[in-house]
């Protein structure tokens, strides 16, 4: 039984990547008709307030010491979404940016040594090279230099390191669904009001806008979230963290069906190698899969 309940919730979280990856579609095209932050943070207010509507048992007997940490850490993902609205705004390749943004993977127990002195497995060691060549190759198939979304990527991976490091730190105890609605919120927030200070409001949105809003907010943010949380209840966080690494893969593999996207010879190399970057830095979860 413990068994068919495991290959359930790998199913599903081959889903929750496929959902990831259509996300980076549904916000493309969102953003055909709305400004980047402003996007960003209706999309994660209306998913924090769709999760809270969802689960509002598990808010009961919050206290406010239990729920500082989680606004901060709300504030570090803003943060990073704000770095990953911009690369996706004047991106050239989605599938590109989305293998450059899941190098979080990568650095969070580098930035784990750096903020709690963790002292992160040999595999990260190997691992970082390997993904420091594959940027190189992304940057040669552009003239010995990032295009400016690839820089905002990056810094959403880092971003995205220093969240997911608080996270491990602080918040173990409480529910993830509380979690993710109050990150969401308070990111939410944070990035409306940047953009209210430094974006001209839209005068209008299209249905079809809308439709890809909704579509990018309820399904690639609520329910990818709550499927996620659900398979994660089922099988080891070793094996969802091996599987939830197809995501760029999808996005790529979107990006070429939906929009077109050739990417070089050269590209390609370079996705492969920070692809397996990641899965390098997972060898001990790997290990544990194959043993299973």
């Amino acid at each position: 039984m413990q068994q068919k309940f495991a290959f359930r919730a790998e199913l599903i979280l081959i889903l929750v990547t496929i959902l990831a990856g259509l996300g980076w579609i549904f916000s493309k095209e969102s953003l055909a008709g709305m400004t980047p932050l402003f996007f960003v943070s209706m999309r994660f207010l209306v998913g924090g307030v769709v999760l809270f509507l969802i689960g509002p048992r598990y808010f009961r007997n919050l206290k406010w010491d239990d729920v500082k940490p989680i606004i901060l850490i709300g504030g570090v993902m803003g943060l990073a979404m704000m770095c990953w609205v911009l690369g996706l705004d004047q991106a050239s390749n989605l599938g590109v940016g989305a293998f450059i943004t899941c190098l979080g993977v990568v650095f969070v127990p580098i930035i784990g040594r750096f903020m709690f002195g963790d002292r992160p497995a040999t595999s990260i060691w190997v691992a970082l090279p390997v993904a420091v060549t594959g940027l190189i190759f992304l940057a040669l198939s552009n003239g010995m230099s990032f295009e400016i979304a690839h820089l905002y990527f990056l810094g959403t991976a880092i971003g995205v390191a220093f969240q997911l490091n608080l996270l491990s730190r602080f918040l173990m105890r409480m529910h993830a669904l509380v979690i993710t609605s109050i990150q969401l919120t308070s990111a939410g927030i944070l990035l409306l009001i940047m953009s209210l200070f430094t974006e001209a409001m839209p005068q209008g949105i299209t249905f079809s806008i809308t439709l890809w809003f909704l579509a990018s907010t309820l399904i690639a943010t609520s329910l990818r979230y709550l499927l996620q949380m659900y398979a994660m209840s089922l099988t080891p966080v070793s094996h969802a963290a091996v599987i939830m690494n197809l995501e760029p893969v999808w996005a790529a593999i979107f990006a070429v069906l939906w929009f077109g996207e050739v990417m070089t010879l050269g590209q390609i190399f370079g996705c492969f190698l920070i692809f397996m970057a990641m899965l390098i830095s997972r060898w001990s979860q790997i290990r544990k899969l194959f043993k299973r």
